[in-house]
């Protein structure tokens, strides 16, 4: 199938060999294998330490700490020709793009010599602790605090949807610290070791065919040295930006990859299922909406890209909207095109032969996380647009 994004005007040509090497990698796995390993109840870790190996995994991290020295634009591709291929790794989402970015953004040089060279060559892992049972979306309501006792940190709260805590050697928590002058809560960002005592974890039984399990998270009186702080106290809103629109931007590779995936089994199916004289995609019926989901697909690639191209220039405030409107355009693709994917191939579209009906939740999980699509629409109605807020 052809991808217009494979045009050397559109992408370079270090980017097209690069899809093509994560594609040939991603070949040799692919649905049949992510499926065993969810069936099994194991990690991805023979694809996880393959692409490592490659160097993809930390393509985008900083080249004196062993990353390949590109940007979140590279990283993107990784996951999309991943997920096109029907293996996604949703820990690239969290350990190297936003884990890795915020500690070779605003880390300091122990920081960055600690954690970016495990990360680089997928030898350790981050996750990423910021949505709340009660907060919601609503990252102004984050309760987890951290006060400050003698030379250490005192942490407690809890956090809720965190993706691979069992498998991550540490946390980048999301807590709030009084500012002394104003007494305000301000976002402060802290790593948290997995065996820290004090920080508990219990998994959330969850519908998702995945292999990354999701938790609850406790932090009761954690202490921590005063070190695990990242970046700057006073600029923890910037700090906690910088990792979250790459998130957006690999939320939405991951939903792209996932409906390239759905598509192409779609278009396979419809090439050469006969039930009349003619195949059953050329009844315009099932063609027609099949191109649609390819429209809206190449579409939400390129304000990916656009997004990614922003963030990897420096500009934050260009790149949080394109990230915002890129997560939101891929979901929507992803999740329509993986719907008409089930309905072409009918009653098969719902058997674990064909592998699509596993997609129908994972797909919506890009329109929820990891900010809902009214959000993003808040958002773009109020910083875009510039119309008043309603809360």
């Amino acid at each position: 199938m052809s991808n217009a994004l494979s045009n050397p005007v559109i992408e370079s040509e270090e980017h097209r060999a690069l899809r093509a090497a994560v594609a040939a990698l991603a070949k040799r796995y692919g649905r049949e294998y992510f499926a065993t390993v969810v069936a099994e109840g194991r990690h991805t870790d023979e694809l996880w330490q393959e692409a490592a190996k490659a160097g993809y995994l930390g393509v985008n991290l900083p080249e004196e700490y062993g990353g390949g020295g590109a940007g979140i634009t590279e990283l993107s591709l990784v996951l999309e020709e991943l997920g096109a291929a029907g293996c996604p790794l949703l820990m690239l989402v969290v350990s190297p793009a936003i884990c890795g970015t915020v500690i070779a953004r605003f880390g300091t040089e122990e920081q960055k010599r600690t954690w970016l060279p495990g990360l680089a060559d997928g030898s350790r892992k981050m996750a990423f602790g910021i949505t709340e049972p009660d907060a919601g979306s609503n990252s102004h309501r984050i309760t987890t605090t951290a006060r400050k006792d003698g030379g250490d940190w005192v942490l407690n709260g809890r956090k809720i949807f965190v993706s691979g805590v069992d498998i991550a050697d540490a946390t980048l928590i999301v807590g709030r610290t009084e500012d002394a002058r104003t007494g305000k809560l301000k976002p402060c960002l802290f790593i948290v070791p997995r065996e820290t005592p004090g920080f508990g974890r219990s998994p959330v039984p969850m519908e998702l065919a995945a292999p990354e399990k999701q938790f609850e998270l406790t932090l009761d009186d954690v202490r921590l040295p005063a070190d695990a702080l990242v970046g700057e106290e006073d600029a923890g809103l910037l700090q906690l930006f910088a990792g979250l629109n790459p998130e957006r931007i690999m939320t939405a590779a991951f939903a792209l990859g996932m409906g390239r995936y759905a598509l192409a089994r779609a278009v396979d199916y419809a090439r050469t299922r006969q039930v009349w004289k003619e195949p059953i995609g050329a009844h315009q019926a099932l063609a027609h909406p099949l191109a649609q989901c390819h429209i809206e697909l190449e579409l939400a690639a390129l304000m990916m890209r656009k997004a990614a191209l922003l963030y990897d220039a420096g500009d934050d405030m260009a790149a949080g909207e394109a990230a915002n409107m890129a997560k939101y355009a891929a979901a929507e693709a992803a999740v329509h095109t993986v719907d008409q994917a089930v309905h072409t191939l009918g009653g098969n579209g719902l058997t674990r032969e064909y592998g699509l009906a596993s997609l129908v939740t994972a797909a919506r999980v890009a329109r929820i996380a990891p900010v809902s699509r009214e959000m993003i629409l808040n958002f773009v109605s109020h910083q875009s647009l510039g119309l008043p807020k309603s809360y």
